[in-house]
Parts: structure tokens; C-alpha cells; sequence
């Protein structure tokens, strides 16, 4: 009786080692493993120029490595072939600021097409963003801090604008006092443009301030894709929105506007993603 006692042991112990290294797998591929998602965005107001136009989303890296020199994750850009890469904020993480491992993935996309990047709320936390501004700038990034550019292409033109993250005007401002600020911004920045409008902003829960102002498409992470997602129910929590947010991850619409929120990349306060793997967005203009 012992003796087959103590085989039964052995097998019970042996199952719950192999079920630990298949959950270890599946957590460690599941915070490592890039997923790239492909969306086709129409519309009436695209300029037929700009049919084709491929942008490559990129948001909240948090100092988080894909290979060395952020190899991975610069194949994955290369591989989606973008006419523009739009950095959507918190490329670096304020309990754990790393310049260099920023810099290494904005050398990288620099070098394969034109970089547009806005800040988030990690930005604003840490007294490094202005070393790490001027450093993307030398490398050429346009960092839209409360401003726009006008893309050109075969006769057409479109307008990208990028919105500075509040928390640069007050870190502990609840949703309505950002949505203030933000909404003051936009009107400001909206009000000589008719073209085709492309909006990055780190913040999915100011949905209702982009559409109010007529933006065609929002650019937004912050979410991180609710960071534990569940089956049917989508993401579980993410800041500014709470439990079971309204907008973790996706397209979204309201009236003409449109907005593409990206899970992220990286991870911040809660360190592992469960069901949402990492993700970059390649959006095409149709």
C-alpha cells in the first residue's frame, strides 16, 4: 500500500509541475509575445490620396524590452511597411525610467518611417521627459505637444494633431477637469482645419471630448487593455475608467469619429498581463 501510495504521489506531483510549466509558458508568452492587429479604416472624408496609408500605432512600451535593442518589436514595424509611426504616450515608465531603452526603439522606427509621438501621464511623472524630448527630437520624432502637422501626399493633405497628457497640468485631475483642458486644446487647434483629422492623445476615456470636436480618428492607449482580460467580459480595470472599462481596446465610434484603442505594450503598477498579450496596431486608411 505504501508503495503505491508513494507512486501516486509521484504522478500527482509530476501533472502539477508539467500544469505549472504550461501556465509559466502561457503567462511569459502571453507578456512577451507581440500580437500585431491589422484595422481598415474608410470614411468619405479620406482623401483618395491617402488610400493606403498605413500609420503603425505604438503605445505605452513602459520601458518594457522585445529583443535586444527592441529588435523584436522593430521587425514587427518593419514588417507592417507604415507611411507614419504614431508613438500614443508612456513610452517610458516613471517608477522605472530608462532613457536609453526608449531612444532604442525610437532610433529604430526613425529609421523606418517618420515618427509622431505624444506623452502620457507617465511622462509627466518623471523630471527625465525633457531629456528624453530632446533626444527624439534630434532624432527627428515630431513630438505634438498641443500642436498639428499637415501630411501631404499626391495633391491631398491630411492633419495629425497630438494632444499634450493633462496630467502635465494638474497629475491628480479627475476626468471632468482633463476633459476641460483637453476639450480647450482642441477647439484651439481645430478651429482652421477641414482636411481629414488624425488625433493622438494618450486618454480613451475623453472619447466624448474628440467626437464633440469632429475629429475623424483618435489615436489612444492608457488602457492597456483593461490588463486582465476576461471571456465575454472584456478588460477587467484600467485607470480614469475603473472596473470593466468602457474602452480597453479596439474601435470605437461616435457620430464621424472614430477611435483605435491600443492594449499597449508594456506593463506598469500590475507587472503581467493576463489574456492580452502586447500589441501593435497597423491601421490602414481605405
Amino acid at each position: 500500500m505504501k508503495k503505491g501510495h508513494g507512486k501516486r504521489r509521484k504522478k500527482v506531483a509530476a501533472v502539477l509541475l508539467i500544469l505549472l510549466a504550461a501556465l509559466s509558458f502561457w503567462l511569459y508568452r502571453g507578456n512577451t509575445a507581440i500580437q500585431t492587429t491589422r484595422i481598415r479604416i474608410g470614411g468619405a472624408r479620406i482623401p483618395a490620396s491617402f488610400r493606403g496609408f498605413t500609420i503603425v500605432q505604438v503605445s505605452d512600451l513602459h520601458n518594457a524590452e522585445f529583443g535586444a535593442g527592441q529588435e523584436k518589436l522593430l521587425g514587427a514595424v518593419r514588417e507592417a511597411s507604415p507611411d507614419l509611426i504614431a508613438v500614443t504616450g508612456d513610452l517610458i515608465d516613471s517608477r522605472r525610467t530608462n532613457v536609453e531603452k526608449a531612444m532604442d526603439f525610437i532610433a529604430g522606427a526613425a529609421a523606418v518611417a517618420p515618427v509622431c509621438s505624444v506623452t502620457g501621464n507617465h511622462e509627466a511623472r518623471t523630471d527625465q521627459y525633457p531629456i528624453l524630448k530632446k533626444r527624439m527630437e534630434e532624432a527627428g520624432v515630431s513630438v505634438l505637444d498641443n500642436k498639428g502637422v499637415t501630411i501631404r501626399r499626391g495633391g491631398d493633405s491630411i492633419r495629425l494633431l497630438g494632444l499634450e497628457d493633462p496630467a502635465f497640468v494638474n497629475p491628480d485631475g479627475t476626468n471632468a477637469e482633463n476633459a476641460a483642458v483637453l476639450d480647450a486644446r482642441l477647439k484651439e487647434m481645430l478651429k482652421e482645419s477641414g482636411e481629414y483629422t488624425v488625433l493622438l492623445s494618450h486618454r480613451p476615456e475623453q472619447f466624448g471630448v474628440y467626437a464633440a470636436n469632429g475629429v475623424d480618428l483618435a489615436l489612444c492607449g492608457h488602457a492597456h487593455g483593461g490588463q486582465i482580460r476576461l471571456p465575454f467580459a472584456g478588460g477587467l480595470f484600467a485607470p480614469n475608467q475603473g472596473f470593466f472599462p468602457k474602452y480597453s481596446e479596439g474601435i470605437y465610434q461616435k457620430g464621424r469619429t472614430r477611435m483605435a484603442v491600443s492594449r499597449g505594450l508594456g506593463n506598469s503598477l500590475a507587472p503581467v498581463r493576463i489574456h492580452n498579450r502586447p500589441e501593435l496596431i497597423v491601421m490602414t486608411l481605405s
